[in-house]
């Protein structure tokens, strides 16, 4: 073991840590490994995170080279320290170079506000009647994925077809396992109801597997053998099998005239196109997998003024892929820079090659011309979209005469029912429209039940006392859903927080609860404000209160069932946290809980007779002789 340094030592190393930086040194004594760099402001901010196959050359030729664009001019002259990391190899350099940027948001580097998982279609295979669901996060649950999607409401979309299809169950586990008559599913034929054996384990298994190969691309196999299926009943005069198969013929055909997409080839293909209009970038990402069009989604990368195409699709890739799943082909509309280590950085990383191409002729060709078309449909719709933004700012700061335009808006609103659960909520609204990665719900604790008053003003305090610790900017407008007594409370905690740069204001409704009869409350007016009812002020304000309302609502409402959920179970004599749990995944809720027998109750893990009967004597007082 290292000895630790003596008194002498640690002064000698402090001495070392505060020498100056000097540029000369530094260049002098890089390697010419791979690794990253980062570049840091007199104030210790970092500027710029960057990768390189050879650090030396890279870093040196940001101050030995004189011809720079503006943007890299700009920050060159506020660096005052470079950092690197050495990496073994390339491929850590950019998994590395991913992770600082989305931790620290470098202000000149190019940024993705894209860093959600993808929701995944999962075919479970642990059980005698597989179901079919949605599936988010790492894929640990034994079973077939497909996928991404590129948001959940394509995924839910193709789940439904392929419930019209194939009727495969989507309940889970414990609902399945605990049912007496068949669900709604059922009845509209979207279910073959395998819960209460209206269909026959070896039947069910052939439309797992048919479902399995429709997702692999495999359809007209499907559809043969479905067709075969149902002649074969129609000749044995089974005339309801033979029936149920014709309508899965009919509803898959229309499936595959929906999602199908003619491809060369086969494999799975992202489909990538950037698009620059007026200063601003759009990268259109669409997937393909097994021969079936996923969709598609529109990103904006910031900070991009004055990038080039290469460098913006190279910045892409990096940040993009460095913790997703990458298909085996990469199409292209632009070439990145330095296209031939990201293809060997992407296949190390995916574990097999990946092709990086930039198609010319055929199907490929025609799917990356509408991946453009989309981007810039997307881009004139975004600044279209950002002009209205601009306006409502506008009216905004008319009505409140702010000299600046705002950029922030923010909106609290309180919910409870008779002071159970009080939740605050608060959202954010900028020029684009809501940001809702920004919005935050606080459980008010230690407030008289039902005092509207105490749980705004613990809101507003706990909420900026946390956006001043962690050094983040404050609105330019905060709204408060009440009236004088909310605004005044929302005043006195941003007074004790020394806050007096941030516009507040009321927003109480009329004695009638109307829309378009809301008074406005500010600090500075003598006397409360009524807009008209069309009004285009009044209207943006009434959009953020029903959206904070909406959030309030929302997570009182789910809040409320726990609480009711738990303390129900709890007032049962021997019922702990653990056994609480597996009650409740083994009936899926309490009224599964409520209508089970004693022996059902018996075979949870940890519920012996007694304790089994002492539950059932809750939910059944008397029922038991």
């Amino acid at each position: 073991m290292k000895p630790s340094p003596t008194e002498s030592e640690e002064a000698t190393l402090l001495r070392e840590a505060e020498q100056p930086f000097v540029l000369a040194d530094f260049l002098r004594q890089l390697s010419a490994g791979p690794g990253i760099y980062q570049m840091f402001s007199g104030a210790g901010q970092i500027l710029y995170v960057g990768k390189a196959r050879n650090l030396k050359r890279r870093v040196s030729s940001y101050f030995h080279k004189n011809r720079h664009s503006p943007k890299t001019q700009a920050m060159l002259q506020q660096v005052e320290r470079v950092e690197v990391i050495h990496t073994h190899t390339e491929t850590e350099a950019l998994v590395l170079e991913a992770q600082l940027i989305k931790r620290h948001h470098p202000p000149y580097n190019i940024l993705l506000r894209d860093d959600k998982s993808y929701p995944y279609l999962l075919i479970e295979t642990h059980t005698a009647f597989p179901r079919m669901g949605f599936h988010r996060g790492a894929q640990r649950a034994k079973g077939h994925y497909f996928g991404p999607y590129p948001a959940v409401s394509s995924l839910r979309e193709s789940m439904v077809l392929l419930q019209k299809a194939f009727r495969l169950r989507t309940c889970e586990d414990s609902v399945f396992s605990n049912r007496s008559r068949a669900c709604l599913h059922y009845q509209i034929r979207r279910c073959s109801g395998p819960c209460v054996g209206h269909i026959r384990q070896e039947d069910y298994a052939a439309d797992v597997r048919a479902t399995l190969q429709f997702l692999q691309g495999r359809s007209d196999e499907v559809l043969q053998g479905l067709q075969q299926r149902m002649q074969t009943a129609a000749e044995n005069l089974a005339f309801e099998e033979a029936a149920r198969l014709r309508d899965q013929v009919a509803a898959l055909s229309k499936m595959q005239e929906r999602q199908y997409v003619a491809q060369s080839g086969g494999g799975d293909f992202d489909v990538l196109a950037a698009v620059e209009e007026n200063g601003q970038w759009c990268i259109y990402l669409s997937f393909l997998r097994h021969g079936r069009q996923l969709g598609g989604r529109s990103l904006f990368p910031r900070h991009a003024e004055g990038v080039r195409g290469p460098e913006m699709m190279a910045a892409f890739l990096g940040q993009y892929y460095a913790d997703r799943e990458i298909p085996g082909n990469l199409l292209l509309n632009l070439p990145p820079r330095g296209a031939a280590v990201l293809q060997e950085a992407l296949s190390e990383l995916a574990g097999r090659k990946v092709l990086i191409d930039q198609p010319q002729r055929g199907p490929r060709k025609r799917w990356m011309q509408m991946a453009e078309t989309n981007a810039r449909l997307a881009l004139r719709a975004r600044a279209q979209q950002a002009g209205q933004g601009q306006r409502r700012m506008q009216l905004l700061q008319e009505l409140f005469a702010l000299e600046e335009l705002p950029q922030r808006l923010e909106c609290f609103d309180i919910s409870h029912t008779r002071g159970e659960a009080a939740t605050a909520s608060c959202v954010v609204f900028d020029a684009d429209g809501a940001r809702k990665d920004a919005y935050r719900r606080f459980n008010i604790k230690g407030i008289t039940p039902g005092d509207d008053y105490a749980a705004m003003e613990q809101a507003v305090l706990r909420r900026y006392a946390r956006l001043q610790d962690e050094g983040q900017s404050l609105p330019d407008i905060v709204f408060i859903d009440g009236g004088p007594a909310q605004l005044a409370r929302a005043v006195a905690a941003l007074a004790e927080l020394g806050i007096d740069s941030v516009q507040l204001c009321g927003v109480s409704k009329g004695t009638s609860r109307r829309p378009g009869l809301e008074s406005l409350h500010a600090p500075q007016w003598s006397a409360p404000r009524q807009l008209a009812a069309d009004d285009p002020a009044l209207l943006v304000i009434q959009e953020i209160r029903d959206e904070a309302h909406r959030f309030a609502i929302t997570g009182h409402r789910a809040r409320r069932a726990k609480a009711r959920q738990e303390s129900e179970l709890d007032m049962i004599d021997g019922i702990g946290p653990k056994r609480r749990g597996a009650l409740l995944r083994r009936f899926g809720g309490l009224r599964g809980i409520r209508d089970a027998g004693v022996d059902d109750l018996q075979r949870v893990e940890g519920i012996r007779r007694e304790l089994a009967e002492r539950i059932y004597d809750h939910f059944h007082p008397g029922a038991r002789p």
